[in-house]
């Protein structure tokens, strides 16, 4: 295995625990209407990160099939809003299977070599599989610290898993 291939297995295992610890969170039957940010519960934060989840696993299966991808489009602070309005309606066992569904199609292609570069956004620069994946494992972390700190859970010292790896 090629030192790029451990990087990409060892950021797919990072990405792995930092959803195994979102979805733990939201299995445990709290009021996750709590406010988070100004404008964001709990529940939102899950909405946002499995809608930004979907746009990944789309983004590398169209890649994967030969196909032209279409990143989502707009500014960030509009894209993030559209993440919220449109999952906003979803239970939060719908949200979880809709980020599980996403994370499974992630790693049936994350592994191909014909994959270089995946689109983000448009107007941002694309990134390499390794790339993208730490982007999303950082992007994740964040929202837990953040919710974690707003519930006073005491797991928070067990989230950062790179340090197991």
């Amino acid at each position: 295995m090629t030192g790029k291939e451990e990087q990409i297995k060892t950021n797919v295992k990072i990405l792995r625990s930092e959803l195994k610890n979102l979805i733990a969170f939201f299995e445990q039957d709290l009021d996750y209407n709590k406010m988070v940010y100004e404008y964001w519960n709990a529940k939102d934060i899950l909405g946002h990160i499995t809608f930004w989840h979907e746009s990944f696993a789309r983004n590398i299966s169209d890649l994967g099939k030969g196909i032209k991808p279409s990143p989502l489009k707009g500014k960030l602070s509009e894209v993030n809003r559209q993440s919220v309005e449109s999952t906003k309606s979803n239970s939060i066992e719908h949200l979880i299977k809709r980020l599980k569904d996403a994370h499974n199609t992630i790693e049936e292609f994350i592994f191909l070599d014909s994959i270089n570069l995946i689109p983000y956004k448009s107007g941002s620069r694309d990134y390499s599989r390794s790339e993208h994946l730490e982007i999303v494992s950082n992007h994740i972390h964040k929202h837990l610290k953040d919710i974690y700190k707003k519930y006073g859970t005491t797991k928070e010292q067990n989230t950062d898993f790179r340090k197991e790896l």
